[in-house]
């Protein structure tokens, strides 16, 4: 297939949620699913190595996911016939399919030789990716990667190994490993990639709003887009790029009190029985930490946030912000405020 044979991209963009490290749990992924589901979900990444195997409350939680939509297993790792393993152990459970994570920005993940690491071996990827696909069928192989680990210059051969091994589908976070999630995203070496693949390319990285989307799609030829923080900030947005593309459709737009509302099922779903109050509230904040950022445009909720000690004294300062005092009817703001910040987890 050359790239003319594509089929054109479909009016209505499709969207999935970003795996990230102890975000993108089974509960997370019901809360997202309620709110609007994306078209599908992909886990966060499955460490393997040579004697690893994926543990039995792992593949209890794949085959009862809950969200109504196909999950992904993402894998990451560089033994190879561990890899092949692991992938035909999962393709026997309910999953839609296997993710490679090539694209992983921690330090701590690339000097193990994993994840955007492996975007400096690219012999060993082409390896990777050919094993792999004997295993996995047609349709269910999709890789997420970065345009290259310095720089972009490892893109070109990154796309002829993607097209080389079909693999079924390209998820491309439009910066390097370098710079993490700082920076601006490269939408022109997203362009050139869907023009270069002879699979679907998803968009990744700052795709903040439903009129984003419309943005990125135009730039990039791209056939959907993947998100990950924002959504941890706003669970309505693939609800709101679905009514952003429905013509005559009204886009949900959700109001502090609704956010409330949504802190309190993150609090109640997601975190683990028999937590001490001091740790659901460390847990929460890995939320809260998105969420703040559109609250107000000093900060003040993330400032009051970071210091509460405990559950309590956490959720005093949500009401305090989101509910009392006519917040309630407020609107959410619909980005991150300019100057405000949240640490990311692996997107």
């Amino acid at each position: 297939m050359n790239t003319t044979d594509k089929p054109p991209t479909p009016a209505l963009p499709a969207t999935a949620l970003a795996p990230m490290q102890d975000v993108t749990t089974p509960e997370f992924m019901r809360i997202i699913a309620q709110k609007g589901a994306p078209d599908w979900f992909v886990t966060e990444f499955i460490r393997v190595h040579a004697t690893s195997t994926p543990a039995p409350e792992l593949l209890a939680r794949l085959d009862n996911n809950g969200t109504g939509r196909p999950v992904y297993a993402q894998l990451i790792g560089e033994n190879i016939p561990a890899m092949v393993r692991t992938a035909s152990r999962l393709l026997r459970h309910r999953v839609a399919g296997i993710d490679l994570n090539l694209g992983c920005p921690a330090p701590k993940i690339c000097r193990k030789h994993v994840g955007g690491g492996l975007l400096r071996d690219l012999a060993h990827v082409d390896a990777l990716l050919g094993s792999l696909r004997e295993v996995v069928p047609p349709g269910k192989f999709t890789v997420k990667a970065r345009i290259g680990f310095d720089d972009a210059s490892p893109l070109p051969s990154l796309v002829a190994l993607v097209n080389k091994h079909a693999v079924d589908l390209l998820t491309l976070h439009a910066r390097t490993v370098r710079e993490r999630y700082h920076g601006p995203v490269h939408y022109d070496a997203l362009a050139w990639a869907a023009r270069a693949l002879r699979c679907p390319l998803i968009a990744n990285g700052d795709i903040t709003t439903p009129e984003c989307v419309a943005r990125v799609a135009a730039a990039t030829g791209c056939a959907g887009v993947m998100i990950g923080r924002h959504a941890v900030r706003n669970p309505w947005i693939f609800r709101q790029i679905r009514e952003q593309s429905t013509p005559g459709a009204t886009v949900f737009r959700p109001l502090l009190g609704d956010v409330r509302d949504y802190i309190t099922e993150l609090c109640t779903l997601t975190a683990p029985p028999g937590m001490s109050p001091v740790r659901v509230a460390a847990h929460m904040k890995k939320y809260l930490n998105f969420i703040g950022t559109q609250v107000d445009p000093q900060g003040a909720f993330l400032h009051a946030m970071r210091r509460a000690g405990d559950l309590a004294g956490l959720l005093r300062v949500c009401d305090a912000h989101l509910t009392r005092d006519g917040n309630a009817d407020k609107p959410y703001a619909p980005e991150p405020y300019p100057g405000l910040r949240a640490r990311p987890n692996c997107e």
